[in-house]
């Protein structure tokens, strides 16, 4: 490089000074480069030799070896992976905590039988220990006794101006045994109404 700087005109003293410079210059940026790169693998992996690999092939083959590490490099970083993870935790903690209502999909606790917004029923209590099951449950789990089936015939619906013993001696009209089973097993609700 130095006899390229004479030839354009340059002391000799001055060639060897430029040449000095831009090896110099070539050497900080290629130690930058390796810098550089063992701390975004570092960032994005924690496998040791992973980091060193990268490290040798930039060192080897410069700036050829950077656009290869580049191309296979780790999409995301520890700590963006780390965040994901911890967001995606946050959302299944917050579907699984909140229930839903089947019928307007608003916000209900365990413990309602019926959805305040919009009357559907959410749970039955059992017949013989009265704990809260789903409404397709046909053996409570607290007890094990056996459970009637939930029909449609089974629902009384108390309007506004009807109380529960008239809605009941309606619903008692289908079969002595239905209503029997409808006025001990089912709590009636104000516009209630089955949905499957």
């Amino acid at each position: 490089m130095g006899e390229l700087l004479t030839g354009l005109g340059l002391s000799n003293d001055l060639a060897v000074g430029l040449t000095i410079y831009a090896v110099v210059i070539i050497a900080a940026l290629w130690l930058a480069m390796l810098i550089w790169v063992y701390r975004d693998m570092r960032s994005r992996s924690r496998d040791t030799f992973g980091q060193l690999g990268a490290v040798v092939m930039v060192a080897l083959l410069t700036i050829p070896g950077l656009i290869i590490y580049l191309l296979i490099r780790p999409r995301e970083t520890l700590s963006d992976a780390y965040e994901r993870s911890l967001e995606e935790e946050a959302l299944l903690q917050e579907i699984e905590e909140k229930a839903t209502c089947p019928g307007c999909g608003q916000h209900v606790r365990e413990a309602w039988q019926a959805c305040p917004h919009c009357h559907t029923r959410l749970k039955k209590p059992c017949v013989h220990c009265r704990n809260l099951l789903e409404l397709s449950w046909q053996v409570c789990p607290y007890c094990t006794s056996p459970q009637p089936g939930y029909s449609p015939e089974q629902v009384a619906v108390v309007t506004r101006g009807q109380s529960r013993s008239s809605a009941a001696s309606e619903a008692s009209m289908a079969s002595p045994r239905q209503a029997m089973t409808a006025a001990s097993s089912l709590e009636f609700v104000d516009g209630d109404e089955y949905r499957r």
